[in-house]
């Protein structure tokens, strides 16, 4: 896509990484090389993403309820997070990617933690795409926790009822991004699982037949192209010009 340049690229993009589980499975592998493969996903579709100039990047890494799994995977999960912050996240360092983490810091265990402040230093300074990964999050507990803080200053009158209104809230979110231009959910569900719901009010959103660990760059290219081609009217009905 990169050298089409009546196309361009959407400000802000969020995957739903959806189906490493079942990539493995059907393969006759353990759930444990889904997630690795898709981690390998994520690195290739972060640096195309960049590549292409999209500003933002957000993914569903492990939501608040992915804690009802199994003691043995979300153990696995949290020890691949933290080897793919403190190794393979820092090349992305390199190529001028800033990684940010969006959720709550309860349940995670302190060496997770120490590894999410990390690569957060590390990168802090970089300017091209933000990679917003998404770790024990949920879209309700996120406004309930903006929410909060809003009626903490509220209270403290570092703000005014007048200046709450549906743009300021961004600022209470876990991160300050730009509304979700392009919301994609692989493998095959049809659902957003309680993911970023605030910021993709007006989000177009696709579904894909691919596990995360098979999307690649040219179905993000196809959605992209699809995805000039839409006219947004935010509510709006089309102008007909007489």
């Amino acid at each position: 896509m990169e050298n089409n340049d009546k196309i361009k690229a959407p400000c802000h993009v969020a995957i739903i990484m959806d189906g490493n589980g079942r990539w493995a499975t059907s393969r006759g592998k353990k759930r444990s090389a889904g997630h690795k493969q898709g981690a390998k996903t994520l690195e290739q579709i972060a640096i195309y993403a960049n590549k292409i100039n999209i500003k933002y990047l957000s993914v569903y890494a492990f939501s608040t309820d992915n804690f009802k799994r199994s003691a043995e995977e979300v153990g696995f999960l949290m020890d691949l997070l933290i080897y793919y912050f403190n190794n393979k996240l820092v090349k992305l360092s390199k190529e001028g990617i800033r990684v940010i983490i969006s959720g709550r810091k309860d349940h995670l265990r302190n060496d997770v933690l120490e590894s999410i402040d990390n690569i957060q230093k590390i990168t802090k300074d970089n300017d091209r795409l933000v990679l917003n990964i998404c770790l024990n999050y949920g879209a309700q507990e996120e406004i309930v926790d903006a929410s909060l803080k809003i009626a903490n200053d509220l209270e403290s009158k570092k703000i005014t009822r007048d200046s709450i209104n549906k743009d300021s809230f961004y600022k209470y979110l876990y991160q300050d991004l730009p509304p979700i231009d392009i919301l994609i959910r692989t493998g095959k569900e049809h659902r957003l699982s309680n993911f970023m719901l605030y910021q993709a009010s007006y989000a177009e959103i696709y579904f894909s037949d691919s596990y995360f660990p098979d999307f690649n760059e040219k179905e993000l290219d196809s959605i992209i192209e699809d995805f000039s081609k839409v006219e947004r009217r935010y509510g709006d009905v089309k102008r007909i010009e007489k």
